[in-house]
């Protein structure tokens, strides 16, 4: 399955419109969490997403600055439709290809639910904080320092 990349100014409205669909579906009806997906982040964020053979994006994340000044890209809203096929780890790999080639990231952060650290380590992400409630749901802060 091939990646597209392209920054928020570059999507279509079909390619946001199924970016969001996907997102809604797992992470508000899957994952039964009412609260609100856009962030004002998305804007800012260049899209990572690929297609499945319905035309469904079949998974999808965004990268973004969370400090520019400092080198510190941020990955999030990772997600994909069906689990357990390896799709989720080649996106991610993808992502973290994205934040140290194209924006020369010093060091990528995220925000991971706590049953998914293990998905994220395998890409030398390291846990940096306790658990904490985000939406409802724990999650843990966790970086990746580039060059390591």
């Amino acid at each position: 399955m091939e990646f597209v990349i392209k920054h928020f100014n570059e999507l279509s409205t079909n390619e946001l419109y199924e970016i969001l669909k996907t997102r809604s579906e797992i992470f508000v009806v899957e994952q039964d969490c009412v609260y609100q997906d856009l962030d004002d982040n998305d804007q800012d964020a260049i899209h990572v997403f690929c297609w499945n053979t319905k035309g469904r994006v079949a998974a999808c994340l965004r990268v973004f600055w969370r400090d520019e000044a400092a080198g510190i890209a941020q990955i999030g809203r990772v997600v994909t439709l069906k689990h357990g096929t390896g799709l989720g780890g080649r996106m991610l790999h993808e992502g973290v290809e994205l934040a140290i080639n194209r924006f020369h990231a010093k060091k990528i952060y995220l925000e991971a639910q706590e049953y998914a650290i293990g998905y994220y380590a395998k890409e030398e992400f390291k846990v940096v904080s306790e658990p904490f409630l985000e939406d409802g749901i724990p999650h843990v802060k966790m970086e990746r320092v580039v060059g390591t």
